[in-house]
């Protein structure tokens, strides 16, 4: 087959992620730039804009921060689409081969992840201090608890919370982190899902463990290897000045630096309109970690993850070794290309393993280790979900013959997507200002065009009004779209249990995706079977 183009020439020096655009279309295979630069032009690519803005240029557009998600536009040459589902026709797995029993919607979607029980094997987050987390915060967890998952509070919560109130330079109080717990408690039912803490450098030297394990009770504690922007620790924009100047007083990086009277006047003047709030990267040794496991383990955590990014194999192979030496619950591993806060545009399209790519080297590290005999912890993977045939396919690849490796996959962009987007269409509502032909087909109130308004309503009663639509939109998204989904494609494969998916459901549709991961190509599966059945 022909080779694919990864990239689009026109991306090199026009990206929407940025807001840059070229002036022709048909620009440089090489550069991306215009065949004729003119002076003349009016628009801003990504060199000319970066002629005016500099570092700005690098992120993606700043005006739109605590509004919106950014990922990358890159084709990286392999993902979930390469792959696809085989169907069966006869008998039934995990359930009783009865035409009655044989259901779609009896199919069991219920998993168990790092010692905590699942409706649905999907884990959301990790949301830290980024605007747009803030300020969706209470219908995703609402949505979280109602869908019975987990969900993580990401990096930076307490350091970024102005209330928060700290002795010794440790947290004492956190009203925002206070929030985000109880939030997902309050429609929480104990037994599925549960809240996780993530902590990076920042966290960990301001206490943040401790704070949450002993006043707020938290299960689950995170940690985070320099994964936030993709690899240099988290990064967020501060429109206030006192803010900035507050952050770097407690210890983050600020950028331009806030105290500086020159910086200030300039920010006054409305040279730039934010500051950059950056995060240190953790420098990790094995024993650092396994001696961290044990702390923590004595502050009376119940369980213990960790969270790590789209780095080369050798660095897959540390975390899983010593993730594994630790005993810990379970490894997330975020492939390459998306990002809830200000990842730079750059490291989201050309830096880092892609999903599909990093899942089987993960899978090769699980094998190695089951068969030394070694602790294999759960395995969380991320990079892109937003659907119930990515779900599928990566849950399938990691089963060799025993169990599935991963027991859920991790979404971030998505969620958040469908709870701006309920947000948005709310006011609107509000506002008799919906879409005419949105109105037409679904109605004009939200308890009429959130299709599960009346189960919710019957289930929670006069509480119901406790929920926010943002949350509602959560349920929808995950549990009647993509639960329901999994349930046709797993009885489409003739499984009627998460566990029972294996390699042999899936097969690969080009040479690349056969070659990474070891699934074989559609044309090879079962060709056997062809003699062996008719003759």
């Amino acid at each position: 087959m022909p080779e694919r183009v990864y990239m689009n020439s026109a991306y090199l020096n026009g990206k929407s992620t940025t807001g840059t655009n070229t002036r022709v279309r048909d620009v440089s295979c090489i550069s991306g730039m215009c065949p004729i630069c003119v002076r003349e032009c009016p628009f801003l690519c990504e060199i000319s804009l970066s002629a005016f803005r500099g570092r700005e240029a690098l992120y993606p557009e700043p005006k739109q921060f605590g509004f919106s998600t950014a990922g990358a536009l890159k084709d990286f040459g392999l993902d979930w689409s390469h792959f696809n589902i085989l169907s069966s026709l006869l008998g039934a797995k995990g359930v009783e081969a009865d035409p009655d029993v044989a259901l779609f919607s009896n199919v069991d979607l219920t998993s168990e992840v790092a010692g905590v029980k699942l409706k649905l094997p999907i884990v959301i987050g990790a949301y830290g201090s980024t605007e747009v987390a803030r300020v969706y915060w209470e219908g995703l967890a609402v949505g979280a608890a109602l869908s019975g998952i987990l969900i993580t509070v990401g990096e930076n919560v307490c350091g970024m919370d102005q209330e928060a109130r700290f002795e010794g330079g440790k947290v004492t109080y956190s009203r925002e982190l206070e929030r985000r717990v109880e939030a997902f408690r309050k429609f929480w039912d104990g037994k599925h899902g549960d809240i996780a803490i993530q902590t990076n450098v920042e966290d960990q030297r301001l206490g943040v463990d401790v704070y949450a394990i002993s006043k707020l009770e938290v299960n689950v504690i995170e940690r985070k290897w320099g994964q936030g922007a993709k690899a240099i620790g988290g990064e967020v924009r501060i429109r206030d000045l006192k803010k900035a100047i507050m952050l770097k007083k407690r210890g983050y990086i600020v950028h331009p630096n806030p105290e500086d009277p020159t910086v200030q006047e300039a920010f006054k003047d409305g040279v730039f309109r934010s500051f950059e709030r950056h995060s240190r990267v953790p420098m990790q040794t094995e024993r650092d970690f396994l001696e961290d496991v044990d702390w923590l383990r004595e502050q009376g955590v119940k369980h213990i993850t960790l969270k790590t990014g789209a780095y080369r194999p050798s660095a897959v192979a540390f975390t899983m070794k010593v993730a594994s030496e630790a005993k810990i619950d379970a490894v997330t591993f975020d492939g390459a290309g998306g990002g809830t806060g200000m990842s730079p545009v750059p490291m989201m399209d050309e830096m880092g393993t892609p999903t599909v790519y990093l899942e089987a080297q993960v899978l090769k590290c699980a094998e190695i280790l089951k068969k030394k005999g070694r602790h294999v912890p759960d395995v969380i993977m991320a990079g892109g979900f937003i659907n119930e045939t990515q779900i599928f396919k990566a849950i399938a690849m990691s089963n060799f013959g025993e169990s599935p490796y991963v027991k859920a996959v991790l979404m971030g962009r998505a969620p958040i997507t469908a709870a701006m987007k309920a947000s948005y269409f709310n006011e609107l509502s509000k506002k008799n200002k919906l879409p005419r032909a949105f109105s037409e087909k679904y109605g004009t109130a939200p308890d009429k065009f959130f299709i599960t308004a009346p189960e919710l309503k019957r289930k929670f009663k006069e509480r119901f009004s406790e929920i926010p639509w943002e949350a509602v939109a959560i349920y929808t998204y995950l549990t009647e779209r993509v639960g329901v989904g999994l349930k046709q494609l797993m009885a489409g494969a003739r499984k009627w249990r998460l566990n029972l998916l294996d390699r042999n459901d899936i097969a690969s549709l080009t040479e690349r995706a056969a070659k990474a991961t070891g699934i074989p190509l559609i044309e090879d599966v079962e060709q056997d079977a062809l003699e062996r059945i008719l003759e």
